[in-house]
């Protein structure tokens, strides 16, 4: 049975993705008005920093799934915080390893979820949003780690290196097939990746419509029987 909540003294249902689906635009929404207040690293931390804890959120129905979400994101914010506190590479060798097999468990949670479901909802919908950016915000992490442990993977075309943001922005660029060319993979790994997370990103939006359509029909079908 599905648990179902609502905003107090209002009829409105809250979905299971709807805390990780604001707290995931918000990051886009205000870092342009925020950055000149706040460092953008800093800025950055706090922002994904609320992206674990909407993400433990968004699995907390099922005991297995969010003991394992917990704790990775609680390990990942550990090496997180501890990176930005102390510069450390170990650190931030660990905050990305662990986040990027965070944000992968996350998205594989609620794509089985999405695909177990027999009928579109509104949440059903905001989840798979959820899932297309968490694979924006997982490929970032690679990209960040792999420059991590090899420095000048990646060019910008302005300024004296890449910086914390650059990866979250070359990412979606990516995963969206835009390429604006302002971020460039030097490196053959960089490259690699990067055609990789543009094949995903294509290939997700595909399967996604087919389940869509298909789950839509199976319900029309269903409707159309009683």
């Amino acid at each position: 049975m599905k648990k179902e909540f609502y905003i107090p003294f209002t009829r409105i249902q809250i979905g299971r993705f709807l805390f990780l689906f604001i707290s995931i635009v918000l990051v886009f929404v205000l870092r342009p008005f925020l950055e000149s207040l706040v460092g953008i690293r800093l800025l950055v931390s706090i922002f994904f920093t609320l992206i674990l804890l909407s993400g433990v959120f968004a699995v907390h129905q099922s005991k297995g799934p969010f003991i394992a979400a917990l704790i990775m994101a609680l390990l990942a914010g550990v090496g997180l915080w501890s990176y930005r506190l102390t510069e450390i590479t170990a650190f931030g060798v660990m905050s990305h390893i662990v986040s990027m097999l965070f944000l992968g468990y996350l998205a594989a949670v609620i794509l089985g979820h999405i695909f177990k479901e027999k009928e579109i909802t509104a949440d059903m919908i905001m989840g798979a949003i959820c899932v297309y950016f968490l694979l924006g915000w997982l490929w970032a992490d690679i990209y960040g780690l792999l420059e991590m442990l090899k420095p000048g993977s990646f060019r910008p075309s302005q300024g004296p290196g890449v910086e914390t943001w650059d990866y979250v922005y070359f990412s979606f660029v990516t995963l969206t097939t835009l390429g604006y060319g302002d971020v460039t993979p030097v490196s053959s790994a960089a490259q690699s990746f990067a055609i990789l997370e543009a094949v995903t990103g294509q290939l997700f939006i595909a399967v996604l419509i087919a389940r869509l359509v298909g789950t839509h029909i199976s319900q029309s079908r269903s409707k159309e029987s009683q």
